[in-house]
């Protein structure tokens, strides 16, 4: 239960999912009920095969590509800038992010299976194992779902007038995640070439 415990939660607090439901709302407020229970589908399902595929292969892909983990930190973080600006921006709804694709990107990745997900699945599989890894992060995605899943009622607790300010107070914080993300992988940029130098 223990080495349960200090895999769960890593996951809980990287995916974050309080957090991410007020951008959540605000890309899926204007939709209908089935919309947007289709795209929470979508952006779970994902999420799901994105992390498991990262659990599998993910340090290999990374050794073959000459990628870093803060090179992702940097590339997902450019991703949620262009998609939280081009919001903040628009005032037509026909700038929104079609529907069709808005599950896959940018909810289910980066928003829920994102940069810190998938370094601290990695990095537990080392720890723990492939089991307990990937039960954690499966309940984790599962907490997800039911959470998402009463974005409806919030969206309507607020209101249209509401939602639309719910919106792009959601977009702003997408943003500042954005930046983050890429100061985040800038640092660690930094720091793995200052190791590097001979003393």
């Amino acid at each position: 239960m223990k080495e349960f415990l200090l895999s769960f939660i890593p996951i809980f607090v990287a995916m974050d999912a309080i957090g991410v439901l007020p951008m959540f709302i605000g890309f899926t407020g204007h939709l209908k009920p089935r919309e947007r229970q289709k795209i929470l589908t979508q952006s779970i399902i994902t999420a799901f095969v994105i992390g498991i595929v990262f659990l599998f292969l993910g340090k290999w892909i990374f050794k073959v590509l000459g990628v870093f983990v803060a090179d992702f930190k940097i590339a997902g973080g450019l991703v949620l800038l262009a998609i939280s600006l081009r919001d903040i921006l628009s005032h037509e709804k026909s700038h929104k992010i079609p529907s069709d694709t808005m599950g896959a990107v940018p909810i289910g990745t980066p928003l829920i299976t994102g940069p810190a997900v998938l370094t601290t699945i990695i990095i537990l599989l080392d720890s723990y194992g492939m089991f307990l890894t990937i039960t954690s992060f499966v309940i984790n995605l599962i907490l997800t779902w039911i959470t998402f899943s009463y974005a409806a009622v919030i969206s309507d607790f607020l209101g249209k007038a509401g939602s639309k300010a719910f919106s792009k107070i959601a977009s702003l914080l997408l943003a500042a995640i954005a930046v983050m993300m890429m100061r985040k992988g800038i640092v660690d940029t930094i720091t793995y070439f200052l190791a590097q130098k001979p003393a």
